[in-house]
């Protein structure tokens, strides 16, 4: 089981959300809580993928054409950081 944590601009932009995002965010999270970020590997519609640049820390999944979840791993603790949903917008 894997862990969820919103870091707080992330949790208020949840409440911002169009609501066919924030039922996307919801079944992202679900995968995630189950079966971690090699979940989403296999849903060909999140896209995840590592980032490169200033922000190579972080990973990115698609919620839709416009939405994204930027999110980091640290797996010694078995928790995924969610940093930003974003309407595409990388800039740090």
């Amino acid at each position: 089981m894997w862990t969820v944590l919103e870091e707080r601009a992330a949790a208020k932009a949840i409440d911002k959300l169009p609501r066919h995002v924030g039922e996307k965010y919801a079944f992202w999270c679900a995968i995630v809580r189950q079966s971690g970020p090699q979940g989403l590997r296999t849903i060909k519609s999140f896209h995840d993928e590592k980032l490169t640049g200033k922000l190579a820390h972080l990973r990115s999944s698609r919620l839709n054409e416009q939405w994204r979840v930027l999110y980091r791993v640290e797996a010694d603790v078995v928790t995924v950081f969610i940093e930003r949903i974003t309407p595409h917008d990388y800039r740090p």
